[in-house]
Parts: C-alpha cells; sequence; structure tokens
C-alpha cells in the first residue's frame, strides 16, 4: 500500500509558471486554488461589460462605446488565454497520470518521482520497448526533454495534443 507522501506529486515550476505549489500538506483548509489574473481580472472585466452594455441602453455615449469595444476585446483575449493555459495543465496531469501508469504496467513500480513533469511529457513519444530504459537513462543522466526527444528512435505520434 501506498503512503500519502508517495502519491504526492513535485509540480515542475516551468511547466506551471505562476502555478508553484509548494510541499505544503494539502487539506480542506488551503485546497482551493485561485488564478488572480482569471478569477478577479477576467471576471471583473465580464461584470465591467455587463453593467457597461445595460449602461449603454440607456445612454447613448461614444465614448462609452469605444471603452466597452476595448474591455471586450481584453476579456475575450484573457479569456482565450487562460482556457488554452488551463487545457494544456489539465492535460499534462493526465499526460503524467498516463505514463505513470504505463510505467507500472511495463515494471510493476511506479514512475521516478525525482522526473520532472517536462521531461515526463517528453518521453510519452518513447514506444514501450524504448520506455524503460529511456525513463532510467533520464534519471540517471537527468536529460532534458529535447535530449529524451532525440534519443527516442521509435516515436510514437500523440496527434491528440491541445
Amino acid at each position: 500500500m501506498l503512503e500519502t507522501n508517495q502519491l504526492e506529486f513535485k509540480r515542475d515550476v516551468t511547466a506551471t509558471k505562476n502555478y508553484h505549489m509548494s510541499k505544503v500538506k494539502q487539506e480542506y483548509s488551503n485546497h482551493r486554488h485561485l488564478v488572480p489574473s482569471f478569477h478577479f481580472v477576467t471576471l471583473a472585466a465580464l461584470v465591467v461589460l455587463l453593467i457597461g452594455s445595460v449602461v449603454y441602453l440607456f445612454v447613448d455615449s461614444l465614448l462609452l462605446l469605444k471603452l466597452l469595444i476595448v474591455a471586450m476585446a481584453f476579456t475575450i483575449t484573457s479569456a482565450a488565454l487562460h482556457a488554452r493555459s488551463f487545457a494544456i495543465r489539465a492535460q499534462d496531469r493526465a499526460i503524467r497520470a498516463e505514463e505513470n501508469l504505463r510505467y507500472f504496467i511495463l515494471t510493476g513500480q511506479r514512475l521516478n518521482q525525482n522526473l520532472s513533469l517536462r521531461q515526463i511529457i517528453a518521453l510519452r513519444f518513447a514506444s514501450d520497448e524504448e520506455f524503460v530504459s529511456l525513463v532510467a537513462r533520464t534519471v540517471e543522466q537527468n536529460l532534458k526533454p529535447d535530449e529524451i526527444k532525440r534519443a527516442i528512435t521509435n516515436w510514437r505520434p500523440d496527434y491528440h495534443r491541445v
């Protein structure tokens, strides 16, 4: 049976940018995660747009219309960037789980916890025949993601990446 500390994943800071998770034990009191640029800025801009649109129904102002267009452009851009970022983060979690399962199926052991998320993402392209040995080589030599990809001889494509 796995212990709790074995179930905790290290999060690669370079892969998650501003979403750094420390080694603080997660529990009910600290499990929520807000993305300030989305939850406070983008959602606030949506509220401003809604209110401004209602006001524009009653006040015919060219300046208000221009401000609403700028706010709409900002909000759409921010929402699009956040949607992309959130989708990639969810996909990264899925890749980590898939590669952990694949390694377990092939070896009966969990994937080495010293591997970074970026290394695991690069390893997903390796065929089953070379996956286990490439994982060992990556751990021993601390290969960079590009080095891992270049070392793959039998490429396993991923056509479903966002």
